[in-house]
C-alpha cells in the first residue's frame, strides 16, 4: 500500500500535528514586542504612553479573533491559516520597511492598523490549531494545550535566538523573521491538517499518550537548549549559526512521530482495515442528557398536545455546564463570567510586564533586556507544557477540578509582583521566571478547561471571546497603568522627560497588578469548588470505561 499519510490516517493525523506545533513556534509574534519598541520608539519620537499605545493596538487586534471564532465553524482549516498568513506578512512586512527605513515612519494611526493587523493574524492561527487538534485528540485536551501553547511560549526565545545568532539583534532584520517565517510556516501546514476522527477506543487514547510524551521530551529539549544559549553570554559567529542549525534539526525532529506510524503501516497495511471504520464514531467527554426515543409513529398519525408541548419543552432546554453551548448561551451562565474575569486578571498582567520588559530592565540600569525577554518565554513555556498534562493527570486520576491549578498560578504571580516591586538585587529575573511560568499556566489550564466546561460545537468562537481578556488586559494594565504611572515618574525625575530611571517607576504597577492577582485567586477557587462534580463525571466516566474495557493484547 505504501506510505499512508492522508489526513485520516495514524500517520497523516499526526503529521498535521507536527504542522501545528510548527505554526504554533512561530504565532507568539505578539510576545516579541520588547525586541523592536525600543527601535519604534527613537524613530518615530514617541513618548512612553503612546509606546504602549502601539504595544495596545497589536492586542487589540486579537479581539477581531471573533471573526476568526465565527469562521472556524464554516470555514475549513486551510483557509483560515492562510488568512492569517496573508495578514501576518502585511502587518509585520510594513513594520520591517519602516524600521530598516525603506520607507518613512507612517503617521500614527497607520502604524497602529498595521500592529492590530499583526496581532491579529495570530488569532486565525491559533484557532485554526487549537479548534482543529483538540477535536482531534479530544480524550487528551490537556497535553493538547500544554504542547501547542507551551510552543507559542518559546516562540519568542526561538524568534530572538535566531536573530540573535544570524543577524546581530537588527530590529530590521527580526521584523523581517516575523513577516517572513511564519507565512512560509503555515503554506507548510495547509497541506496537511484536517479535522479528522477522534480516537474510539481506550487503547488509542493510551497510545496518543505514549506519542505525546515524545512531543513533550522534544519540547523540554528545545526549551533546555535555548536556556543554555541564553545564559552563557555572548556568542561568536560561528557558534551561533552552529546553534541556529542544530535549533532547527531539533524543530523538525518531531517528524519522528508520523515517520514511525508510516514505516508501521506499510509493514502491517491490512492489520487495521476493519477499525478504520469504526474511527469514525464520535465520543463525547460526558455522557450527554439524551430523550428516551419514542415508538415510531404509523404514517400519518397527529402528534398529541402533550406530546407537542414536551418537544418544545424539550428544545427549549438549556444545556448544563459541561455540555455543548453556543456563544449565547455560554454568556449566560455564572461560570463563563467567573473563568472571564479571573482569564482577565492573570493575562493582563502577565502581557504588562511582557509588553514593558524592556522598559523595566532599563529602569534598573539593565542595558541589554534580552536576558528577561528570553526567560520570560522559556519559563512561560515550562508552564505551559507542564500545566497541561500535570492537570490532565489528576482528572484522570482524582477528579481534580482543572481550575485549581489556575488559582495556584495566581497566587504565585502576586507574589512575583511584589517581589517586583521591593526590587531586590536579582529581583527582576526571579520575577520574570515566576510571571512566565504563571503565565503560560493561565493559557494553557483555560483552554481546556472552556471546552470541558461549554463542550467543543462551538469551541472556536467561545474561545476567541475568552481571548478578548489579551487587548483588553493589555489595555487596562499595559496601556493605563504602566503607561500613565510610568510617565508621570518620568515627569517628576526627567524635568519633562520620558525616561525614568530607579525602582521606584513600576513599583505602584507592580503592586496593583498584585491585587489584581489575589481577585483572581479568589475567583478561579470560586470556579473550581462550582465545576467540581463536572470534573468527577469526568473521572468517573474515564475510570468506569477504563475498567469496563478488555484488556489489550498488543495488536
Amino acid at each position: 500500500m505504501g506510505f499512508q499519510l492522508s489526513p485520516t490516517s495514524p500517520a497523516g493525523k499526526w503529521l498535521g500535528f507536527v504542522t501545528a506545533v510548527w505554526v504554533q513556534a512561530i504565532s507568539g509574534k505578539n510576545y516579541t514586542f520588547s525586541n523592536y519598541s525600543d527601535a519604534l520608539k527613537s524613530l518615530m519620537a514617541l513618548t512612553q504612553l503612546q509606546l504602549n499605545n502601539l504595544s495596545v493596538a497589536k492586542d487589540v487586534g486579537k479581539a477581531f479573533g471573533l471573526l476568526a471564532g465565527l469562521a472556524s465553524d464554516r470555514l475549513p482549516t486551510p483557509i483560515i491559516l492562510l488568512i492569517g498568513s496573508v495578514e501576518g506578512f502585511i502587518g509585520y512586512g510594513v513594520q520591517y520597511l519602516v524600521v530598516s527605513r525603506i520607507i518613512q515612519p507612517l503617521p500614527y494611526w497607520q502604524m497602529c492598523i498595521f500592529l492590530c493587523m499583526g496581532g491579529n493574524s495570530t488569532t486565525w492561527m491559533n484557532t485554526a490549531i487549537l479548534v482543529t487538534c483538540i477535536r482531534n485528540f479530544r480524550k487528551n485536551r490537556g497535553p493538547v494545550s500544554g504542547i501547542l501553547k507551551g510552543y507559542v511560549g518559546l516562540s519568542t526565545a526561538i524568534f530572538t535566538d535566531l536573530c540573535s545568532a544570524l543577524f546581530a539583534d537588527s530590529p530590521s532584520s527580526f521584523l523581517l523573521m516575523l513577516a517572513v517565517v511564519p507565512f512560509l510556516v503555515c503554506l507548510t501546514a495547509i497541506f496537511f491538517l484536517r479535522e479528522v476522527p477522534p480516537s474510539a477506543t481506550s487503547g488509542e487514547e493510551k497510545e496518543e499518550g505514549r506519542y505525546f510524551g515524545v512531543f513533550n521530551i522534544v519540547a523540554v529539549v528545545v526549551a533546555v537548549y535555548l536556556l543554555a544559549f541564553d545564559v552563557t553570554g555572548t556568542h561568536g559567529r560561528v557558534f551561533s549559526q552552529a546553534f541556529a542549525i542544530i535549533l532547527l534539526i531539533l524543530l523538525a525532529s518531531p517528524l519522528s512521530v508520523p515517520l514511525y506510524l508510516a514505516i508501521q503501516n506499510l509493514n502491517h497495511s491490512n492489520s487495521k482495515s476493519n477499525s478504520d471504520i469504526e474511527r469514525n464514531v464520535i465520543e463525547p467527554l460526558l455522557p450527554q442528557e439524551t430523550v428516551p426515543e419514542k415508538e415510531q409513529k404509523p404514517e400519518g398519525l397527529v402528534e398529541t398536545a402533550e406530546e407537542a408541548e414536551e418537544r418544545v419543552e424539550i428544545k427549549q432546554r438549556r444545556p448544563v455546564i459541561g455540555e455543548d453551548h453556543t456563544i449565547l448561551e455560554a454568556l449566560r451562565t455564572i461560570d463563563f463570567w467567573i473563568l472571564f474575569v479571573s482569564f482577565l486578571c492573570g493575562v493582563g498582567t502577565g502581557l504588562a510586564v511582557m509588553n514593558n520588559m524592556g522598559q523595566m530592565g532599563l529602569a534598573l540600569g539593565y542595558v541589554d533586556v534580552s536576558m528577561f525577554v528570553s526567560l520570560t518565554s522559556i519559563w512561560g513555556f515550562f508552564g505551559r507544557i507542564l500545566s497541561g498534562s500535570v492537570s490532565e493527570y489528576f482528572i484522570k486520576k482524582a477528579g481534580t477540578p482543572r481550575p485549581l491549578w489556575n488559582a495556584a498560578s495566581q497566587i504565585i504571580m502576586a507574589v512575583g509582583y511584589i517581589l517586583m516591586a521591593m526590587a531586590l538585587p536579582g529581583s527582576l529575573y526571579i520575577g520574570s521566571i515566576v510571571v512566565g511560568i504563571c503565565y503560560g499556566v493561565r493559557l494553557a489550564v483555560t483552554v481546556p478547561t472552556a471546552s470541558e466546561l461549554f463542550g467543543l460545537k462551538y469551541y472556536g468562537l467561545i474561545y476567541n471571546v475568552l481571548i478578548l481578556n489579551l487587548p483588553l488586559g493589555s489595555f487596562l494594565f499595559s496601556g493605563l497603568l504602566a503607561g500613565f504611572l510610568y510617565d508621570a515618574q518620568a515627569t517628576q525625575t526627567a524635568g519633562g522627560g520620558n525616561t525614568c530611571i530607579g525602582a521606584h517607576c513600576y513599583r505602584l504597577v507592580f503592586v496593583v497588578m498584585a491585587i489584581a492577582c489575589i481577585i483572581g485567586f479568589g475567583l478561579d477557587v470560586l470556579l473550581a469548588i462550582r465545576t467540581k462534580s463536572i470534573y468527577s463525571k469526568i473521572y468517573a466516566s474515564r475510570k468506569s470505561k477504563k475498567s469496563s474495557s478488555p484488556v489489550s493484547n498488543g495488536c
